[in-house]
């Protein structure tokens, strides 16, 4: 895990700090699927501004995602590139949209915040190619390796009196 101590910023009303900062990005699981960043640490920019009524933190870096592809489950790399904001007021009180959840004790999770804000930046579905196939419904293989198509599946016989029925109408 990657914390920044904010007693080390030490920074006044108006005034700024920039800080390269190498941030330790945990696997996470999206869908039902384990997805990994590669590499699991990222260069990342992280800039604090000290305003009058608070302090905005913002968090930029660029990383790729390892893990499968939604609709074929093929091995898949996503690269993303994050800018995320979050605000710290001074007095927040019982408000939690003044409340930043990342800061606790004067520490600043970077590692959690990081691995939210990329999960935030990602596309609805992961796939390895915008035309996927996906997984024929019917016997499980690849379609983008071998599209095909089955014939109608048989009726199941507890059905043939109704069949009959039918014909008969």
């Amino acid at each position: 895990m990657t914390a920044f101590n904010l007693r080390q910023a030490r920074l006044r009303s108006g005034e700024q700090l920039r800080e390269t900062i190498d941030v330790d990005l945990e696997p996470f699981t999206l869908g039902g699927q384990d997805y990994v960043a590669e590499p699991s640490t990222v260069p990342a920019e992280l800039t604090i501004t000290r305003a009058t009524t608070g302090t905005v933190f913002e968090l930029s870096f660029r990383a790729s995602l390892r893990g499968p592809c939604f609709r074929c489950l093929r091995e898949t790399t996503i690269a993303e590139s994050v800018n995320a904001r979050e605000y710290q007021a001074n007095n927040p009180g019982a408000d939690e949209e003044l409340r930043n959840e990342y800061l606790h004790d004067d520490q600043l999770d970077l590692s959690a915040w990081a691995r939210d804000a990329l999960a935030l930046q990602l596309p609805g579905k992961i796939l390895h190619a915008p035309d996927c196939a996906g997984l024929c419904p019917v016997c499980g293989k690849d379609l983008n390796d071998e599209p095909h198509t089955h014939d109608e599946a048989a009726a199941d016989p507890r059905w043939a009196a109704l069949d009959e029925l039918r014909g008969q109408l």
